[in-house]
Formats: C-alpha cells, sequence, structure tokens
C-alpha cells in the first residue's frame, strides 16, 4: 500500500509542479500551488493527512470562478489521485 501511495503521491506532486511553473497559469494561483507542494512534500503529518489538507485546498481554488478551465481541470486530476491515498 505504501508504494501505491508514494506513486500517486509523486504523480500529484509532478501535476501540481507542471501548474506552478507554467506560464499561463495565473501568478496568485501559482504561489497557492507552491505552497501545497511544499505542505505535501513535508513530513509533519502522516501521507494521508497531507493528501486530505492538499484536497480541500485544491477544492477551494477550483471554485473560484477566475481559475482559468485548464487549470481547474488539471487540479481536478491532482485531486483525483490524492484521493487515492489511503494509510
Amino acid at each position: 500500500m505504501s508504494e501505491e501511495n508514494n506513486q500517486a503521491m509523486e504523480s500529484a506532486l509532478q501535476t501540481l509542479n507542471q501548474l506552478a511553473t507554467s506560464h499561463s497559469t495565473p501568478k496568485n494561483f501559482k504561489k497557492t500551488i507552491s505552497d501545497l507542494i511544499i505542505e505535501l512534500q513535508s513530513d509533519e503529518y502522516s501521507m494521508s493527512v497531507r493528501a486530505a489538507n492538499a484536497i480541500s485546498s485544491l477544492d477551494d481554488i477550483t471554485q473560484d470562478p477566475n481559475v482559468p478551465s485548464f487549470v481547474r481541470t488539471t487540479l481536478w486530476q491532482a485531486v483525483s489521485v490524492l484521493e487515492s491515498i489511503r494509510e
């Protein structure tokens, strides 16, 4: 299970990194996404807690009407991957 979790986390981080470094992602969302990446990489909480916290934050971002549709779609992909992380 933990190997699957590690792969899922790595996949989600790659997706978020692409958004954080993309020239077409608005600056204010880049900052939020970059902060999320740092939180996901920290060892302060268990992987499933970090994933749950990130999902909550990503949900908030996707509700913002100013988020470009391609960013929203990519964030949903990351949420989907993070949802597969379990204890």
